[in-house]
């Protein structure tokens, strides 16, 4: 209160006092950061923030239906190199490779929605190198195009080489200046 008082009073400025006050370093936020709760000297991204972002990229995900797996990933690219760099202080290696294999698992939903049929889904996963009966079992289990992206038919058969190839940015490689 006193220094409020002294800033508004003295300095003639004003205070948000929604935005102002004391905090623990872990509660507070600042430019989309915080501070971990583990170790209150590391940045780290803020929640906030991250909810933004899978926001932004669930936009860009379902409005990726019809389209090619490259021009999907020509779209994400830009997004992710961004945010990559403005949060490069966040260093959390398990982090950022978490949140890349979950990138890669909205693809693999979108190549295996793209499939649409069984019948096709069988034939891509054995042109894929699948043997005939895994691939035809799993083209047929009625799971949802989510569970069946995260699962090994599709891991094995899709590698994170491919979206590498097609130039899908990685946010667990970055160097730090």
């Amino acid at each position: 209160n006193s220094i409020t008082q002294y800033v508004e009073g003295e300095l003639k400025l004003r205070v948000n006092r929604d935005k102002s006050g004391t905090f623990r370093p872990k509660d507070s936020t600042f430019l989309g950061y915080t501070f971990s709760k583990a170790d209150s000297k590391r940045i780290v991204v803020a929640e906030k923030s991250m909810k933004r972002l899978w926001t932004k990229l669930h936009k860009m995900f379902n409005s990726a239906r019809g389209t090619s797996l490259k021009k999907t990933i020509e779209r994400l690219t830009p997004v992710l190199r961004g945010w990559r760099n403005y949060y490069r202080l966040d260093t959390r290696k398990k982090f950022w490779n978490e949140m890349d294999e979950r990138i890669r698992h909205h693809l693999r939903e979108l190549i295996w929605i793209a499939w649409k049929r069984p019948k096709t889904r069988a034939q891509n996963l054995i042109k894929l190198g699948l043997d005939l009966e895994t691939a035809w079992k799993s083209s047929v289990n009625g799971r949802g195009a989510w569970w069946n992206s995260g699962q090994a038919h599709m891991n094995l058969t899709i590698k994170n080489a491919r979206f590498a190839r097609l130039g899908l940015y990685s946010l667990r490689f970055m160097a730090i200046c």
